[in-house]
């Protein structure tokens, strides 16, 4: 079955729970998400409130996919740039599936919910996001329309020995054509 994706869903305890829950059981099951394993809760919620309160600014908006249940089983955030030369595309992070979701598309789902609502952001016309070397994600990226346009190698330390490349991803709007808008094609909704 497939996720229902809504953009900028209302925060409730619920949301944040499950977004909580969703970052540590993802970073628990060694997924690049800013953290290694083993994570608690306490450890990820203050990243959490940082991303919670960028959104209250307006500075960052949320995507959740939720399963057949209701769980918030996917997200991934979109921060805007400030800067007055770099409004023209957003950053995407915290891109998450949990992982009893994995294998079933859900990844690509998500990445083509992100793609139709950023398209819909006014004067947005590409994503960026950075991705950790060494896990093959980039090669993911680059299957799902992004182009890698740089590399800093073993700036990310996951652990003393364990250096791994910083890789940032380019996804161009224009590739995916603005036609759909919104709620068509992987259900985004808002």
């Amino acid at each position: 079955m497939a996720l229902t994706f809504v953009l900028d869903p209302p925060v409730t305890p619920a949301l944040r729970d499950g977004v909580l829950g969703l970052w540590v059981d993802v970073s628990s099951a060694g997924g690049s998400v800013g953290f290694v394993p083993p994570v608690a809760a306490d450890v990820v919620r203050p990243e959490l409130v940082k991303h919670m309160v960028g959104m209250a600014e307006g500075r960052t908006r949320l995507l959740v996919g939720y399963d057949e249940e209701g769980a918030v089983a996917a997200t991934a955030f979109f921060s805007f740039n400030t800067h007055r030369l770099m409004t023209h595309w957003v950053w995407l992070y915290t891109v998450m599936v949990h992982p009893r979701h994995q294998g079933r598309g859900y990844g690509r789902d998500l990445l083509a919910a992100a793609g139709e609502a950023a398209a819909g952001f006014d004067g947005i016309e590409a994503i960026r996001l950075t991705c950790r070397g060494g896990l093959g994600l980039e090669r993911f990226y680059a299957s799902c329309g992004y182009k890698e346009v740089g590399r800093v190698p073993d700036a990310i330390r996951v652990a003393p020995g364990d250096d791994r490349d910083d890789i940032t991803m380019l996804l161009p709007l224009a590739r995916l054509g603005t036609g759909a808008g919104v709620g068509a094609g992987a259900g985004v909704g808002n």
